[in-house]
């Protein structure tokens, strides 16, 4: 994690079907004897300059030849932005998206500002669900 002490760690809560994925996917995959998903040819840890040459045979073995030659997910840094925009288009709160995320909300807006244009309608119609629900509430009283 950048900027922070080295052994620092930060809880990034995963939604269960996630969970799910993941263990469906070690199940049928396994991991190393260290409790690894991925290793070096020789074992241990995949080091910071063999990053390209894994990540470049991975979308080999999971992505059409199309896909390869575009520019989809061609780092894994584009992981990263991608989930951060869904969480973002999928209405988890700026606050909640940068503690995930572990980036300031001010950064969010800056670099991801753009994945919320366009959601205009969206926010309206949620305002009037709230304000539905509350004279439902206020009705009921």
């Amino acid at each position: 994690m950048k900027h922070r002490a080295h052994r620092a760690v930060r809880p990034v809560p995963i939604p269960p079907v996630l969970v799910a994925i993941l263990r469906d996917h070690i199940e049928a995959f396994g991991t190393t004897a260290e409790g690894r998903m991925f290793s070096a040819v020789r074992g241990g840890p995949v080091r910071s300059q063999e990053y390209g040459a894994v990540w470049k045979g991975a979308r080999k073995k999971a992505l059409t030849p199309a896909q390869v030659a575009s520019p989809l997910a061609a780092i894994p840094y584009d992981l990263r932005h991608a989930c951060v925009s869904f969480w973002l288009r999928s209405g988890v709160s700026l606050a909640k998206t940068a503690r995930r995320a572990g980036q300031s909300v001010a950064v969010l807006q800056r670099y991801y500002a753009k994945v919320l244009d366009g959601e205009e309608a969206r926010m309206n119609a949620l305002i009037e669900q709230g304000l539905a629900e509350h004279d439902g509430e206020a009705e009921g009283s």
